[in-house]
């Protein structure tokens, strides 16, 4: 096993023994208790090997939770820097922007993401394609019904596919069914919050392609 950097202090993890009348156990996984003497060494050092991983699971996962809360704060500091400068003294900086080094070569950027919900017209508007497409040729229903076909697919989590809804919403038609059942998706979007993200990307030189700093474990 590779030693971890011993700069890098640990979580606290229980070793997982519990002691009864003088004896040691270990519940297995189903919570049954199993004496410590009898577990194989190989389960032993497997069940070691993954508290001591978690240890430095957990004490990463903080130190990241730590430092996005900096970094959010002192990008918002700057930009309330800003604000004064120019005289603002409401509101601040909400939407997507772009902070870049003076030489160009590290920029950081934060995303504001639109959480939305989509209501009952939903269902009105998907009626309303399915009018056209059964009265229009079939040709054109058979390109026209592809779009509205993914459009309300629904994703492995249940929600409305953002992405092609906003196709069909560009999708034009002189067929006022069509223009309404896209008013009916207008009216069925509601923006229920948001969500901030933080992206780091940096490069070799000023003409250089950009890289992201990957932070994501999945991603690493």
């Amino acid at each position: 096993m590779t030693a971890h950097d011993t700069t890098f202090e640990p979580a606290q993890i229980p070793d997982g023994i519990i002691e009864a009348n003088g004896n040691k156990y270990m519940p297995d996984g189903k919570g049954r208790l199993t004496a410590l003497e009898v577990i194989k060494a190989q389960d032993k050092l497997q069940d070691e090997l993954v508290r001591q991983e978690f240890g430095f699971a957990f004490a990463l996962a903080e130190q990241l939770r730590r430092f996005k809360g900096h970094a959010y704060e002192n990008l918002g500091d700057f930009d309330a820097l800003l604000a004064q400068q120019y005289g603002l003294t409401k509101g601040g900086a909400k939407g997507n922007r772009t902070y870049t080094s003076f030489d160009g070569l590290m920029k950081i950027e934060v995303r504001v993401q639109d959480q939305m919900d989509f209501g009952p017209e939903m269902q009105i508007a998907k009626a309303l394609f399915d009018e056209c497409l059964n009265e229009w040729s079939a040709e054109t229903r058979a390109e026209m019904r592809s779009i509205v076909t993914n459009a309300f697919d629904t994703d492995k989590e249940g929600q409305i596919n953002r992405t092609n809804i906003f196709l069909l919403l560009r999708t034009e038609s002189e067929d006022t069914r069509w223009t309404r059942a896209q008013e009916a998706i207008r009216d069925a979007i509601h923006v229920i919050g948001s969500k901030s993200y933080l992206r780091f990307s940096h490069r070799d030189a000023q003409d250089a392609a950009w890289q992201a700093l990957t932070i994501d474990l999945a991603k690493a």
